[in-house]
């Protein structure tokens, strides 16, 4: 069920309404935990289990924890959890991919093993719900969070349908007090959530499913297309894969904020940013800020000296490319970043005193895009040749190819990056804007109308439900 189908619409409708008709805060958290398993089901109810299992593995883990005496059988319950998490990720989304890995290394130096492939389905949301699982069991045992004796709210926070399948990556110290109070239907704030999730349904149904037909077509054979197209279809995916996201995140939180519930946010203007750490800080937070907490401290992080802090910067952003997909292609773009990361953290402290005022930002923001362009060229490729095509044509300005696309999508882009800067000043206004109500009625209908006369029919899923 993709939030852009009217039947998602009809979906919400219908739990919106009981939701809030219903008086009792266990009843109400009934009503939001069936739903949220029917909306998963909707996909492939075999795959419940694993949100169940999960669920069960580390409720029982995380008191286990909390109640052990000894510090060697609190770290075995929490082994127990990561790995019931984690063999679960690594069997439905990797074992396909290192079997195939395997068996091309074998084929390499003369071996032909016949390795076979399982054709294991990706449960959606699986990368999502698993992190979200384990940073309840990791705060439990690092002693920053109590844990919940109530399975309901567990569950519920595991299951939660608004950002179940494809983020924000919630964390229980931010969820799970929420469902101690009863939701008040006077204090949401009606006219802000209403406006992110028709923002997030433009960013998706409008823009990101436009641009698909054009950037598949260059992705396709990146070879047959030249220079100029390169410049034109590799920034169109940067903005569809973030329109895409972005957009589901924004709808997301605005579900979660018309039930009466505060989702974290998740993106922050990624494509203002001055540099890449800048650019970390923006995209994908709940990600970026997950890594941090559960990956990259635990390593040491800059504790250890400037060579350890590298180190560790490097495996932190290698893992985050794996954990978006079981392809080499992912974790070199996770490398790539994590060069450039580490990069900037060397020049940081060398950087020479002197500036340009006037144009260091432009050329700051301008370059960081760059380069997130050139790595989102290794996301995107179907392989490493085609991504090498993409990369020369875009990085070196040179390519064999000979078809073109329309000048006129640069105008496009330059609304749409306006755009951009005007959502991100925005949303770090002290104060919102204030409508009356008959106008914001109004505009909102009309704009909504609107959309839908730029809307594919097929309704795409969204481009994150394969991580």
């Amino acid at each position: 069920m993709i939030f852009t189908e009217f039947r998602f619409l009809g979906f919400f409708l219908l739990v919106f309404g009981v939701h809030w008709l219903l008086r009792g805060l266990r009843a109400r958290k009934i009503w939001l935990l069936m739903a949220s398993y029917v909306f998963y089901a909707a996909w492939d109810w075999r795959f419940l289990s694993l949100i169940m299992g999960s669920t069960l593995v580390d409720y029982w883990a995380g008191m286990r924890i909390h109640d052990a005496s000894h510090e060697k059988s609190r770290k075995a319950w929490l082994r127990l959890s990561l790995v019931a998490n984690l063999g679960m990720l690594g069997f439905f989304k990797y074992c396909d991919f290192f079997l195939h890995s395997a068996a091309s290394l074998l084929q390499s130096v003369g071996f032909d093993p016949h390795l076979p492939t399982l054709g294991i389905i990706l449960p959606v949301g699986i990368s999502f719900f698993t992190f979200q699982t384990m940073s309840y069991s990791l705060d439990i045992y690092y002693r920053r969070l109590e844990p919940t004796r109530s399975l309901l709210d567990l569950s519920l926070f595991v299951g939660f349908f608004p950002q179940l399948v494809a983020g924000p990556i919630v964390r229980a110290s931010d969820f799970l007090p929420q469902l101690k109070r009863l939701p008040r239907f006077a204090d949401v704030s009606w006219q802000p959530a209403l406006f992110l999730f028709l923002c997030g349904f433009i960013k998706k149904a409008c823009i990101s499913d436009n641009l698909a037909p054009m950037v598949d077509g260059y992705f396709a054979d990146p070879s047959a297309w030249s220079v100029g197209a390169a410049w034109i279809a590799i920034p169109a995916y940067a903005v569809q894969i973030y329109c895409d996201f972005s957009g589901y995140s924004d709808m997301a939180i605005a579900c979660a904020a018309m039930l009466g519930y505060r989702l974290c946010l998740n993106f922050d203007g990624p494509y203002l940013a001055m540099d890449i750490r800048d650019f970390w800080r923006r995209w994908h937070i709940s990600l970026s800020t997950w890594l941090r907490d559960y990956l990259y401290i635990p390593l040491g992080g800059s504790r250890g000296g400037e060579w350890a802090t590298q180190r560790n910067l490097m495996l932190t952003m290698l893992l985050g490319g794996l954990w978006h997909g079981a392809s080499w292609n992912f974790v070199v773009w996770g490398g790539l970043h994590g060069v450039a990361l580490a990069l900037h953290r060397t020049w940081s402290k060398k950087k020479p005193s002197f500036s340009l005022p006037a144009i260091e930002p432009v050329v700051s923001i301008a370059f960081t895009f760059w380069f997130v362009c050139v790595c989102w060229i290794l996301f995107r490729a179907q392989n490493f040749a085609d991504a090498w095509h993409g990369i020369q044509a875009f990085a070196f300005l040179q390519s064999p190819g000979t078809q073109t696309l329309p000048l006129s999508w640069f105008l496009l882009f330059a609304v749409l990056y306006l755009a951009h800067m005007l959502a991100a000043k925005l949303r770090h206004r002290e104060q919102p804007l204030r409508v009356p109500n008959w106008a914001f009625a109004f505009a909102y209908g009309v704009l909504f109308a609107l959309s839908f006369a730029f809307m594919r029919v097929d309704h795409p899923p969204f481009i994150y439900f394969q991580f």
